[in-house]
């Protein structure tokens, strides 16, 4: 779905900037243009972004645990 027309810019492009580490509106604008025309789209690509946002899981360590022989 687009959600800025003006830019062009799709709710899975505004996923993909968050997978790339990018977390605020801001940062959307700065990179994607989202907002920068006529702002209509302000509220729906903060909802993209939120949601996108509070899905991901933040991995914090990973452990590898070694084969045991029987």
């Amino acid at each position: 779905m687009i959600v800025c027309v003006c830019n062009n810019i799709s709710d899975r492009e505004i996923r993909q900037a968050v997978d790339l580490g990018l977390s605020t509106m801001a940062e959307l604008s700065r990179d994607l243009g989202v907002g920068t025309c006529c702002g209509k789209c302000g509220s729906c690509a903060r909802q993209v972004l939120h949601a996108h946002l509070d899905t991901r899981i933040e991995v914090k360590e990973i452990s590898f645990r070694t084969a045991q022989t029987a």
